[in-house]
């Protein structure tokens, strides 16, 4: 019976074949017949009405000025965070919000990153300029790096090119990279920088705060006349050789002429400001930046109020100066490690420092980066930074999960989509690109 209705129903079109006298004799089958065509008429104008709503939506939606939409769209990439050493050191579980810090996972999902870049830090006060303490303590940062995608696999997954970072933004997940802060780990051989590579390392500055043998760091006194020497140079080249990005964040000045001489590749600067606006040595002057964009670089601005907000830094050393007493009382107290008692001296520096000092606003961030596109366009800017490696930062850029304040900030001061998308990241992209090639 199923079979028959089925056959006289779908030849209903055909009036010649319709035997009307099944309805003469079966009524129920002109019910189900006026449900039918009622049914697929619905069906068709709800279809239509849907196709209708998605091409609306689509439209609305590459048309919209929600700063929110516009920075989830981009591939947001940070250059330079500390957390390394927070996951080294503190063995942190990142999976969940964390109650201090300014980097989790979950901020990280809240604040739309798309790949994160992370510091392999080591200080040579704590573990050596070199030698195989240096070299341990660069490993087993690498190691903790490494293993975040076996940790976190619904969220992490390892990126060394700028395709890694493409494909894994597009799975919705977040790309771990990892750069070299100063040079001390390859222990002055030659044969490091490519043993880092090998392990994923893709970008490397030559000096931290402390100057290595063979490059000059802006924050120490031998750093003030020290550039590269010979060594340093093949370091340099052996870079370019690789596709590994030179990084010239925390470089004295002579380091940065010397490695803008000898480079053949873009450079950049991971986590650095403006001169013109924060006179510090740490950052950088008109003519560093026009030559960085004019090898095709990219100068990414930190998060760091010492070193964006004029004066900052000089009231920083101050607050420095009468703290010190509560600083030391906080490392002898600390059992622990070397390490951990570091990071008791910076929990005090950071209490400290938010009830002493003014805290600076993103829009204070955007002023460096106008800077950096008024002098040599928005091509040749990112940002870099800098979290878990501070004890301060912008009152509204506080953690990752802020980071759309920097769009929103962008778009007020007038830039278009496709400029802050190149902001975000798009520009890291291109000149990974070409240092890859």
């Amino acid at each position: 019976m199923h079979n028959q209705m089925h056959s006289k129903i779908v030849n209903i079109s055909n009036r010649d074949s319709f035997p009307v006298h099944w309805l003469k004799y079966d009524p129920r089958g002109l019910v189900l017949i006026v449900i039918l065509l009622l049914s697929i008429s619905t069906n068709c104008r709800m279809t239509q009405k849907t196709e209708t709503t998605a091409v609306a939506d689509r439209k609305e939606t590459s048309q919209t000025n929600d700063p929110l939409v516009i920075h989830r769209r981009a591939i947001a990439i940070d250059m330079h965070a500390d957390t390394t050493q927070r996951l080294l050191d503190e063995q942190l579980d990142i999976s969940r919000r964390l109650p201090d810090g300014h980097f989790d996972n979950v901020r990280a999902r809240d604040g739309g990153l798309d790949a994160q870049f992370f510091s392999i830090w080591v200080e040579p006060e704590l573990f050596g300029g070199g030698g195989a303490g240096a070299m341990k303590r660069a490993d087993d940062q690498i190691a903790v790096v490494r293993a975040l995608p076996a940790r976190y696999p619904e969220t992490w997954d390892l990126a060394t090119t700028a395709a890694d970072i493409r494909r894994i933004a597009a799975k919705g997940k977040l790309a771990a990279l990892m750069g070299l802060e100063g040079g001390y780990a390859i222990d002055e051989r030659l044969e490091n920088v490519q043993r880092y590579y090998q392990m994923g390392v893709r970008y490397m500055s030559p000096a931290w705060s402390v100057s290595t043998s063979w490059a000059g760091s802006s924050n120490d006194e031998v750093g003030q006349t020290r550039g590269l020497n010979d060594f340093g140079k093949g370091v340099i080249r052996e870079m370019n050789r690789l596709g590994m990005i030179v990084d010239v964040s925390h470089v004295s000045d002579k380091t940065f002429w010397d490695i803008i001489s000898t480079s053949s590749k873009p450079i950049i600067a991971t986590h650095s400001g403006c001169r013109a606006i924060a006179n510090v040595p740490r950052n950088l002057d008109d003519e560093m930046i026009r030559t960085i964009a004019k090898g095709r670089g990219v100068v990414c601005i930190l998060f760091y109020p010492a070193f964006l907000e004029p004066g900052w830094d000089d009231s920083k050393k101050k607050v420095d100066a009468e703290i010190a007493s509560l600083v030391q009382k906080a490392s002898e107290e600390e059992s622990g490690s070397m390490a951990h008692k570091k990071i008791a001296r910076d929990r005090v520096r950071m209490e400290e420092y938010a009830k002493r000092l003014p805290r600076a606003s993103v829009s204070r961030l955007v002023d460096h980066i106008d800077h950096v596109v008024k002098l040599v366009g928005v091509d040749y800017v990112g940002v870099g930074s800098d979290f878990d490696g501070v004890q301060s930062t912008l009152s509204d850029l506080a953690t990752v999960e802020d980071l759309p304040n920097l769009t929103r900030e962008l778009l007020r001061r007038g830039y278009t989509e496709p400029e802050v998308e190149k902001i975000l990241g798009g520009n890291v992209l291109r000149m990974m690109e070409e240092v890859q090639k």
